[in-house]
């Protein structure tokens, strides 16, 4: 991924979202030949030469200061996870000629310890991701909820992959639609933290060439973070559930995020969650023994 294209897309694209009433600017009239904001426009809203902001928007992020993304996310009415976005690109697109200087790992695999903690959860749904959204952990209750997820010949087992590749997942996901946006806008904002990341370029080659959904849906630069709201599916066995989530960093490994699923107490989504349970319970063996040959696969053995 070339992050300099990116960081020059992505303003391009927060520009157009913007009008003119949008940004508190006068409306004299006439044509105007592109949607949104014209780039004299963002300068002339963050305070800085026309000619500063049109080599930004470029890609040159060349000294760029702190007080200058602070003036172009101002102007463009970035959101919290835009504007870190934002900075992510400038970061990524100065430090362009030493790629691999400070470039994170993306773990596959999580400690026996946080495994031993995630497992001891048993009452709710657990699972824990990096941020390519490949599974790095679950509890039973967790992959039982995710089954038809893990249900595949794909490997590492992957949310995005699930989600645009596999049909099941436009009947797993009530708002299936609403999944496949979120989806897309958190692989953008991995992108900008981890542009060098051979893995994540190739899961985004792949589902770009297979899905034309998502091929338009990454043209759109929109980022998300993911902390918590509800997930309504259908799931195979016990129906439709609506799940409130809950997604946690982890702070023994930043590159992890946990999520945790529950219901309302005394819901159908409760007594729905319940009756998984027990049917985790009674198909532990097979869990187990998934489970085992995923992480195998996952970590390459």
């Amino acid at each position: 991924m070339d992050s300099q294209d990116d960081l020059s897309k992505f303003l391009i694209s927060r520009r157009a979202k913007l009008d003119l009433e949008q940004a508190g600017l006068p409306d004299y009239g006439g044509r105007r030949r592109v949607p949104g904001l014209r780039r004299e426009e963002v300068a002339l809203l963050a305070g800085m030469s026309s000619e500063y902001y049109k080599r930004l928007e470029r890609g040159n992020a060349k000294g760029v200061s702190e007080a200058v993304v602070e003036g172009v996310s101002r102007a463009l009415q970035l959101d919290e996870a835009e504007r870190s976005y934002l900075y992510e690109l400038i970061r990524s697109a100065n430090a362009g000629a030493h790629p691999g200087r400070g470039r994170p790992t993306r773990k596959t695999q999580v400690s026996s310890s946080l495994q031993q903690t995630i497992d001891a959860m048993s009452t709710v749904p657990v699972f824990v991701q990096n941020g390519r959204l490949d599974a790095v952990a679950t509890n039973r209750l967790g992959r039982a909820l995710f089954s038809e997820m893990f249900d595949g010949s794909l490997q590492p087992v992957n949310a995005a992959r699930f989600v645009f590749l596999d049909a099941r997942a436009q009947s797993f996901y009530q708002d299936w639609e609403a999944n496949t946006r979120q989806i897309v806008a958190l692989l953008r904002a991995e992108a900008g933290r981890a542009p060098y990341d051979r893995q994540l370029s190739d899961l985004v080659g792949e589902l770009s060439t297979r899905s034309d959904l998502f091929r338009k849906l990454w043209g759109a630069h929109d980022v998300r973070e993911h902390r918590t709201g509800i997930k309504s599916i259908h799931h195979p066995v016990v129906g439709d559930l609506d799940l409130s989530y809950l997604a946690l960093d982890l702070a023994s490994d930043r590159t992890l995020q946990m999520l945790v699923f529950s219901a309302e107490p005394g819901s159908a989504s409760h007594d729905g969650l319940q009756l998984l349970a027990n049917w985790a319970d009674t198909h532990n063996a097979g869990f187990k023994a998934n489970d085992s040959a995923t992480t195998n696969l996952i970590n390459g053995n």
